[in-house]
């Protein structure tokens, strides 16, 4: 076969240390975005990167290409990276060492973005 094509939609979810509250609603959108451009970067495509104040969720078309154990240990520390040279947290942030990663349909895209 000449080409390869594949469609691998992946949903990562991890949290802050302890489950920290630290991820504060006036500056989490700028992090999403930056790790909506790691996972570009990588050649990755991203879907949509979220969360709330203790957690995150990504989901993005995964191109295979890399283990997902390393593409997750860029994003957190990437990000972490970026928290503290931006200066957005006041407390010492950290991410959570564990993480989370399920795998959906195409049909299911619009759904989970959402």
């Amino acid at each position: 076969m000449a080409n390869t094509y594949r469609r691998i939609l992946l949903h990562i979810v991890f949290a802050v240390k302890r489950r920290e509250a630290l991820l504060q609603k006036e500056w989490r959108g700028r992090v999403f975005e930056y790790i909506s451009g790691i996972i570009n970067e990588r050649k990755h495509y991203s879907y949509a990167v979220n969360g709330y104040t203790d957690h995150i969720h990504i989901f993005f078309d995964y191109k295979g290409h890399e283990l997902i154990e390393d593409l997750v240990r860029e994003i957190k520390k990437s990000s972490n990276a970026f928290i503290k040279n931006e200066n957005l947290s006041k407390n010492k942030f950290e991410w959570q060492s564990g993480y989370g990663v399920f795998s959906h349909g195409y049909s299911d895209r619009d759904k989970v973005i959402k």
